[in-house]
């Protein structure tokens, strides 16, 4: 029999807990979504590979975002097996961020394979349909990432909690989607202009990743659970404070991150101009030579391996990748310090305190 969450003691580790509730979570998920194409695709020919496509695409991912809610409602409440399921269906709503932001970087690779949009391109494509095999394969995505959307509410909704239990998680619910679709947009304004402020981009950062990644889904469930507001505060704090983190780590994984790692090309970050942390931050401390160089690097028409090569020497000249290390390891050590005296339970402190590190760790 596989092992459970419910399994493990705090004497096993933290860690091992964590892997067990991340197949718990991917179990969840890969048998909602194959049950949902198999009913809204089985023997139809425009969901030939929707049956394929959209289960692989969901599977893979490091299920963040269930689990931060996890621990929130395990600051409250019993282990329960309907919470899991509830909580499980926040990595579909990541999947629908993911598809659609595919589409509008227009990026290939998702985790060092072909994202939705490519793949459908691809099938129409090879079929020899009318029209653009681009444009079909964009609007495919963009109709799975819709599908994903749905999909998270109906796990959370069908999860086994009470009714009462789930109204108190949906106006946090709400405002996490909110606050992602929002997020994007700011996002997408900041990659439109010439060269955001540092200001602009971490206040974008904040509420589109931060938020969403760790501070939202702690709180939705912590409200799930019932948990008072000393302990929502704590937990919110804490999860303001390592997203950023997260999403700083983020930034210099993809300007310096290896691609077996990170599944995506080097620099690609760069290759998509996008408005990063690590950019602002980079133009913010450099010199004027060397702010010069930069901004004429920035501009050239088209971002070849040798601009790459040269933009992240640059980055690294400026001193902003190792200021963004420190400012990693201060927002984790300030976010630790948060929940220290909120009482949480002990398990969930130490399981606190291993998420930080797993959701900031340096891979490259």
């Amino acid at each position: 029999m596989a092992t459970t969450t419910a399994d493990l003691t705090p004497a096993t580790g933290r860690s091992d807990w964590l892997t067990a509730l991340g197949g718990e979570l991917a179990g969840h998920v890969d048998e909602f979504v194959a049950a949902r194409c198999a009913e809204q695709f089985g023997g139809r020919g425009e969901g030939a590979l929707a049956v394929t496509a959209l289960p692989e695409f969901v599977r893979g991912g490091k299920f963040l975002r269930p689990m931060f809610a996890y621990v929130g409602w395990c600051c409250g409440a019993p282990e329960d097996a309907a919470a899991v399921r509830a909580v499980a269906g926040l990595e579909l709503l990541h999947c629908f961020a993911l598809a659609q932001d595919d589409v509008m970087d227009a990026s290939e690779l998702r985790r060092g394979k072909p994202a939705l949009h490519t793949q459908f391109a691809r099938w129409h494509r090879e079929r020899g349909w009318r029209g653009s095999s681009d444009r079909f394969g964009q609007s495919a995505a963009i109709l799975s990432g819709d599908l994903f959307l749905v999909w998270s509410e109906q796990m959370l909704r069908e999860s086994g909690l009470p009714a009462a239990t789930l109204a108190r998680g949906w106006p946090h619910y709400d405002a996490m989607r909110s606050e992602l679709a929002t997020g994007q947009l700011a996002d997408l304004v900041n990659d439109a202009r010439i060269r955001p402020s540092w200001e602009s981009v971490l206040d974008v950062l904040r509420r589109k990743s931060g938020n969403y990644t760790v501070r939202r889904p702690l709180e939705l469930g912590a409200a799930l659970a019932g948990c008072d507001s000393r302990v929502s505060r704590a937990l919110g704090e804490y999860g303001g404070l390592v997203g950023e983190a997260f999403q700083f780590r983020d930034d210099v994984l993809g300007v310096f991150g290896d691609p077996a790692v990170t599944g995506k090309p080097t620099g690609q970050d760069l290759r998509d101009r996008k408005a990063s942390s690590v950019v602002a931050l980079a133009i913010t401390m450099a010199d004027a030579t060397l702010r010069r160089e930069l901004r004429r690097l920035l501009d050239r028409d088209a971002v070849d391996d040798e601009t790459v090569a040269a933009l992240r020497d640059a980055i690294m000249a400026s001193g902003a990748p190792d200021q963004l290390e420190k400012l990693i390891d201060s927002q984790v050590r300030r976010a630790l310090d948060a929940i220290d005296g909120a009482n949480l339970p002990a398990r969930m402190t130490e399981t606190l305190a291993a998420l930080a590190a797993r959701s900031t760790e340096r891979v490259q």
